[in-house]
């Protein structure tokens, strides 16, 4: 609530008189922000041409941090159309593979692939949040409790950071805080995209970035798609979490799991064979397994199983 007056109502301007609306502090704030993310989308998107264009100096090789790329990369380039999926399309059409794309799946003017990075990257502190919201989802309530009374200052600043730009991105309906109590209070987002973010897509979406990024930032092209159908000429069907193909390069595709997948593991490796994918290319993330975990299934597997610690440095060492 506003200090000099009720949000809602008018009263006179202390200077001229003026009648003047009274805004409620946390809405104006939060159209200020949106205001100032638009204009900061459209500069960046203006001078995207002229950061990404070549030096004028041919024998200077520079690159870009995967920080850089992700901000000026991603806002210059439109992902979500078909002429950026043709590359894949052709490529498994090639091996009679038919596929259907939803090219939204990787549109990034929204506020998912963000997200995902920020779940990602700090997944040993966020994951419980996670875990908590996408049970409440299951069980169809409307919100959650979240006890931070154990937790260190420092965590407590980070997680209640992370919800209130969940909420002010619109990924939680209702965000609010109780300091004495330390209880963050969510209330769920109904909107089924939400949801499915939370259930299992915001991996998807970090996988994707993690990619997505590094190749931007050794200016490497690529077509990209996630959730991709593809029915083999037996009519069989299978759907693809994340598939990208570097230009040159054989496609890279990623499954990620945020619960059981060891039941599946035979599936993989047949749908590996299917797709004529070097096993260093078929890579199964996972949210619950360590590293040694992970070496250990890649040795035993014809597959390539990470975690969100190792995913990075395997990408790395194969593009």
């Amino acid at each position: 609530m506003s200090e000099s007056g009720v949000a809602g109502t008018q009263i006179p301007c202390s200077i001229c008189q003026t009648p003047c609306s009274v805004f409620d502090t946390v809405f104006y704030v939060q159209k200020l922000i949106e205001r100032y993310s638009a204009a900061m989308r459209e500069i960046k998107a203006l001078q995207a041409n002229e950061c990404l264009a070549p030096e004028s100096d041919p024998g200077t090789d520079q690159q870009l941090s995967p920080q850089e790329a992700s901000e000026i990369g991603n806002a210059a380039q439109d992902y979500a159309n078909a002429s950026q999926h043709a590359p894949l399309e052709r490529w498994l059409k090639a091996k009679q593979i038919h596929a259907r794309f939803e090219h939204s799946n990787v549109d990034m003017s929204g506020y998912f692939d963000e997200a995902a990075q920020q779940l990602g990257k700090e997944y040993s502190l966020f994951g419980e949040l996670v875990q908590r919201v996408n049970w409440s989802y299951r069980k169809n309530h409307t919100g959650l409790n979240i006890d931070l009374s154990a937790a260190s200052q420092k965590d407590v600043q980070q997680l209640t950071t992370l919800c209130r730009q969940f909420y002010g991105h619109t990924l939680f309906a209702r965000y609010h805080y109780q300091k004495q109590e330390k209880i963050i209070r969510l209330s769920l987002q109904p909107a089924p995209k939400i949801r499915k973010f939370f259930e299992g897509a915001w991996l998807e979406w970090f996988a994707l970035m993690e990619l997505v990024d590094l190749l931007n930032s050794r200016k490497k092209g690529f077509s990209c798609a996630r959730g991709v159908e593809v029915l083999f000429p037996n009519e069989d069907v299978h759907e693809l979490d994340v598939l990208v193909q570097p230009t040159g390069q054989d496609p890279i595709c990623i499954e990620c799991k945020t619960g059981e997948f060891r039941r599946e593991i035979d599936k993989y490796q047949r749908l590996r064979k299917r797709l004529g994918i070097e096993r260093s290319r078929f890579i199964i993330c996972a949210t619950d397994i360590t590293e040694d975990q992970a070496v250990s299934l890649s040795a035993m597997y014809d597959l390539t199983f990470v975690n969100l610690n190792s995913l990075s440095r395997h990408l790395t060492s194969i593009v």
